[in-house]
């Protein structure tokens, strides 16, 4: 659902993730400054040279007054002023300049996410240099969430972490209480709802012990929208309540929140088929946001009453509102706009107009292909890169921490052996100093095993676009034999891509377990080949862990194996069974056994395909230094014998 905050602030859902950590502090700012806001709102070289040539403090007071304004002039201004200060050595002014510029990139939106992180990144660098560790734990929880608006999940948890121990240095609570509200939005895109919940709640707990509701309600939106993910709908509607109870009684002013809110609440009333509250919150939310803005920058709120009305069978009057929203989509140019262009062909869909319904269709494919092409381009240098340096980092880091840990040790028994009897109060310090780096360790561990995780679900959902754009692609072609080495194609993709699932769901990230491995691999190629009916694939073997340098060929084995099976062995929809085997005779010598009791090769009979299936089975059975058997009787076993010490 594209949420009509879009038009308030000019960006999408994840803007108002930015606008509410961000920008809270800004509401206050505003209102000091009502009194000497410009009345100048002619954006043209002559404002900006009476700007520019006031002091820097008189600057950095007509940038937050008009934060909200001066699409124009506002980062001219900006950027000159920090060009006027460049020589001299004023960190502080040049932290505060970046800052308000940063504030006003992410509240518009109409600029890549690349200004946001750049202004954000120079803001803290400058109150480093100033040793202010206050702004610097507080800059380092905003650049987080402006690398998790980015998607940069790894940075945004790197500097999170940063955040925390500083806050925790300067006994802030509040302080950390913001922390943990971004980790639960972290969590949240990391789709882990209760680890989000988690985090929520430690923040709620600290923001009411300070009354500070408005931050509050803001906390309460993630334990809102994770409880429905989870389908704990009366919990969702709970707290959806409690948000809009505590705007009303502690800080009406705060309409935004309650538009949002409202705006929630109709999200858990459409998972619970509630359409009539699900329409009365949308229309709510549109009222308060008009109230606010005016009707042209809250259209796209519209889009969701036109969803509920959808949902009620309304699709005239549906249409009707979706077209007004789309209108002030289409001008911010929001990509996310082509599930209204879907929802709107649905409804012409059943209105029978199909010649409009079709309009609408094509116009979300234009937009779907130019997202797709954009993460395409990258595709296959992002999968091996990210994962390949991501294993040597974590692996790195670990050994480092280690060896620290190792070093101050050795440090400590040489102390103990020489001062002893006289520095007994010392070596209590430096016990206590060591426990704290033991616990520093353990973190650092648990975020490693967390960084490496993310790994494999990126590798893996990365996999599942390369298996997408194959079978769109299959499904244009029409020669049978071209189209059934595409198909082959994917499912050898797929096997590579349940392996990396099971890597970041299992508990085990250096190995995995082949047995059910096995199965849902089997799943995928009878669903495939639409055999779930007439064979059945078993796994007649014991529970076995194996690398993941050992899985991958062994995977690809068994799938070219079972696609040839399902091809060759049981035509003119016979019935049969194929049995998987997997065994370790020892340390170093694994089995692998595959037979079907199908029609077998007939003598005579010249060999259908390509072949490359046959060669790529022999390649992988060299790589793990194997030898392979085929016998013919009673249908077709081909058993393997490989030396896993040797491996090439």
């Amino acid at each position: 659902m594209v949420k009509g905050i879009q038009s308030l602030y000019g960006k999408n859902i994840t803007f108002s993730l930015t606008y509410f950590n961000r920008a809270l502090p800004i509401f206050l700012i505003l209102v000091s400054f009502n009194g000497i806001r410009s009345q100048t709102t002619t954006q043209n070289s002559s404002q900006i040279d009476s700007v520019t040539r006031m002091p820097i403090d008189s600057v950095l007071s007509w940038m937050r007054a008009n934060l909200y304004e001066n699409t124009t002039t506002y980062p001219t201004i900006g950027l000159k002023a920090i060009q006027l200060i460049k020589d001299k050595k004023t960190p502080l002014k040049k932290a505060e300049l970046h800052e308000e510029m940063a504030n006003w990139y992410g509240y518009h939106g109409l600029f890549p996410q690349d200004s946001v992180v750049y202004h954000s990144e120079k803001t803290l660098a400058y109150y480093q240099k100033l040793g202010n560790n206050a702004k610097v734990a507080s800059s380092y929880r905003v650049l987080a969430i402006d690398y998790l608006n980015q998607n940069e999940l790894t940075k945004s948890q790197k500097v999170l972490f940063k955040a925390l121990s500083l806050f925790e240095e300067l006994d802030d609570e509040q302080g950390m209480a913001n922390a943990y509200r971004v980790l639960a939005d972290l969590h949240e895109k990391m789709l882990k709802p209760e680890e989000a919940i988690a985090y929520a709640e430690l923040a709620i707990a600290i923001f009411k012990k300070y009354d500070n509701h408005s931050a509050t309600c803001i906390a309460l939106f993630n334990i809102i929208k994770a409880n429905t993910t989870m389908g704990e709908y009366s919990t969702a509607y709970k707290a959806a309540d409690e948000c809009i109870a505590i705007v009303k009684n502690k800080v009406p002013d705060d309409i935004f929140v309650l538009i949002r809110a409202y705006s929630y609440r109709s999200d858990i009333s459409i998972k619970t088929k509630d359409y009539n509250q699900a329409l009365a919150d949308c229309k709510m939310a549109y009222k308060l946001a008009v109230d606010a803005v005016g009707e042209e920058r809250a259209a796209t709120y519209r889009t969701d009453i036109g969803n509920v009305l959808k949902f009620q069978g309304k699709y005239t009057e549906a249409i009707h509102h979706f077209e007004a929203g789309i209108a002030a989509l289409e001008k911010q140019e929001s990509n996310n706009i082509w599930e209204v262009y879907d929802q709107v062909s649905e409804c012409y869909e059943n209105l029978n107009d199909e010649k409009n319904a079709l309009i609408y269709f094509k116009k979300s494919v234009v937009i779907k292909n130019k997202v797709m092409k954009d993460k395409v381009a990258n595709l296959e240098s992002e999968a091996v890169i990210k994962y390949e340096t991501g294993k040597k980092d974590v692996a790195l880091a670990a050994q480092a921490a280690v060896l620290e840990q190792k070093n101050k040790v050795q440090r400590l028994i040489i102390g103990l052996g020489v001062l002893l009897l006289v520095l007994l109060g010392v070596v209590y310090f430096s016990l206590k100093k060591s426990r704290k780096a033991n616990t520093i360790i353990s973190t650092k561990n648990a975020e490693n095993e967390l960084l490496l995780k993310e790994i494999h679900h990126r590798v893996k959902n990365n996999l599942e676009m390369v298996k997408g754009l194959i079978a769109l692609q299959s499904a244009q072609l029409k020669d049978s034999p071209t189209k059934d080495a595409m198909i082959a194609s994917q499912n050898r993709v797929q096997s590579m891509g349940i392996i990396h699932q099971q890597l970041y769901q299992g508990n085990n990230l250096g190995s995995i377990e082949m047995k059910d491995y096995f199965m849902n691999l089997s799943e995928g190629i009878l669903d495939t080949f639409n055999a779930e009916d007439k064979v059945k694939i078993l796994c007649a073997m014991d529970n076995l862990e194996l690398d993941v340098d050992t899985a991958v060929p062994i995977g690809l084995i068994v799938n070219e194996l079972l696609t040839n099976a399902l091809k060759y062995a049981f035509p003119k929809d016979s019935k049969g069974k194929i049995e998987i085997s997997l065994a370790k005779l020892d340390a170093q010598t694994l089995t692998l056994k595959v037979k079907d009791n199908g029609v077998g090769k007939q003598q005579g009979v010249a060999a259908i395909g390509t072949g490359f299936g046959s060669q790529l089975v022999s390649l992988l059975t060299q790589q793990l230094n194997g030898e392979m058997q085929e016998e013919i009787k009673n249908g077709t076993s081909v058993s393997f014998q490989f030396k896993l010490d040797s491996a090439a």
